[in-house]
C-alpha cells in the first residue's frame, strides 16, 4: 500500500504581505481619514440640500404671493451672473428646479425628512422622469435604501420598476409571509438580467454562466443585503452529491437564499427539487443562529395562475420570479398603471 501524499502546504506569506503592528495602527488612520471625507462629504450634500430648498421655497412664496411674476426669476439669474459670477450653477432652469423641488415634498411629512439624503443629481433625476408622488416616493427610497449611484438610479428608471412593483409584486408562499413578513419588499416578481445579453435560444448553462460572470450587476439587481455565497453549492445527502445553482446569505432576512434557474416556463413539478435543497440547507449547512432559508425559482417565464396554485398549500418558504432578458416597454406598463389607478378610484367613489 502507498504512503498518502503530504499536502501542499500553503505558501507562507512574504514580508511584503505581512502586516506589522505599527502598519496596523498606519491602516487605523487611514480608516478615520476615509471616514471624516464621507462624513464630510455627507455634510456638505445636505447643506447643498438645505440650500437648493430653502431657495426654492422662497421662490415659491414669491410667486403665491404675488410678488414677483415669472420673469422676476429669470432677473434674479442675471442678476447673480452679473453680480457674482463666483456663484455657480444659479441659472434660471436651476432656479426652477429648485422651485420645483421644493413644491414637489413641500407637504409631504413622509418624503421631505428623507431628500436631504440623496444627491441633487439623483433628485433631478426622479424628478425629471416620474409623474406621480408615489414614484417619487418609491425610488426616493430605494436609491437610500440601495445607495444606488446615478447610473443604477437611471437603469432602474428605464426598467419601470415602480410599475413592475406595483402591477407584479412578488409571489410568495405563505409560509414565507409568515416566517418572513418583510420579504415582500426584498424580492420581485421579476428580475432584469440585461446586462448579460443572452440571446434568445441561450441554454440554462449560458444563464448561470453570465449571472456568476456579471455577479456584480446581478447582486446590485438583487438588493444590497444579498451577499454570494457559491456557484454550484455542493449540497450532499446519503450517499449522492447535488449541485445548487445559486447561493445567496441575506443580511436583513439572516438567512440562506437559494436559486435555481430555469430556462422555460414554471412548472409546479419544479418546486420538488428546490424544496429538497432547502431541507439539506436548513439541516447540513444553516448555523444555529440563522433563520430558516428560502428558495428563489428564477424562470424565463410563468403563468400567474400556476403559480398561485402551487404556492397556495406550500409548506416550504419559496417564491417563484422571471428574469428578463431585456427592458420591459414602460410605455405599456405605464398605461398599464393608469389604468389600474382609474379603476381603483372609481371602486372607491
Amino acid at each position: 500500500m502507498k504512503p498518502a501524499k503530504p499536502r501542499n502546504k500553503r505558501p507562507q506569506a512574504t514580508s511584503e504581505l505581512a502586516t506589522s503592528p505599527e502598519e496596523e495602527s498606519f491602516a487605523e488612520v487611514v480608516e478615520m481619514i476615509q471616514d471624516a471625507r464621507g462624513q464630510a462629504l455627507a455634510a456638505v450634500n445636505t447643506a447643498l440640500i438645505d440650500l437648493y430648498w430653502n431657495i426654492g421655497e422662497y421662490i415659491s412664496r414669491k410667486l403665491e404671493t404675488a410678488t414677483w411674476g415669472e420673469g422676476v426669476v429669470e432677473a434674479l439669474a442675471r442678476y447673480i451672473q452679473r453680480r457674482h459670477p463666483n456663484l455657480r450653477g444659479f441659472t434660471r432652469r436651476n432656479l426652477f428646479r429648485m422651485h420645483q423641488f421644493f413644491e414637489a415634498y413641500k407637504g409631504d411629512e413622509k418624503v421631505s425628512p428623507l431628500v436631504r439624503q440623496l444627491p441633487w443629481t439623483h433628485h433631478l433625476i426622479i424628478l425629471g422622469q416620474s409623474k406621480h408622488p408615489e414614484e417619487r416616493e418609491f425610488y426616493i427610497r430605494l436609491a437610500i435604501r440601495e445607495r444606488w449611484g446615478k447610473r443604477e438610479l437611471e437603469r432602474q428608471l428605464r426598467a419601470a420598476a415602480f410599475e413592475r412593483a406595483v402591477l407584479s409584486p412578488a409571489k410568495v408562499s405563505p409560509v414565507v409571509a409568515q416566517m418572513h413578513p418583510e420579504a415582500l419588499g426584498v424580492f420581485k416578481d421579476s428580475y432584469m438580467v440585461e446586462f448579460l445579453e443572452l440571446p434568445g435560444d441561450h441554454s440554462e448553462s449560458d444563464l448561470h454562466r453570465g449571472l456568476v460572470h456579471k455577479l456584480k450587476d446581478f447582486l446590485i439587481e438583487l438588493g444590497r443585503d444579498f451577499c454570494f455565497v457559491g456557484s454550484e453549492y455542493p449540497v450532499q445527502v446519503g450517499r449522492r452529491d447535488f449541485e445548487l445553482d445559486l447561493l445567496f446569505f441575506h443580511r436583513g432576512l439572516n438567512c440562506l437564499c437559494a436559486i435555481e434557474l430555469k430556462v422555460g416556463r414554471f412548472e409546479p413539478e419544479h418546486l420538488g427539487k428546490l424544496n429538497f435543497y432547502l431541507e439539506a440547507l436548513d439541516r447540513d449547512v444553516r448555523k444555529p443562529h440563522e433563520a430558516p432559508s428560502i428558495g428563489v425559482l428564477l424562470c424565463a417565464s410563468k403563468d400567474s395562475e400556476v403559480v398561485e396554485y402551487a404556492l397556495s398549500r406550500s409548506l416550504s418558504p419559496t417564491l417563484i420570479a422571471e428574469y428578463q432578458t431585456q427592458l420591459p416597454d414602460k410605455k405599456l406598463l405605464q398605461a398599464k398603471l393608469h389604468e389600474l389607478y382609474a379603476l381603483t378610484a372609481t371602486e372607491t367613489e
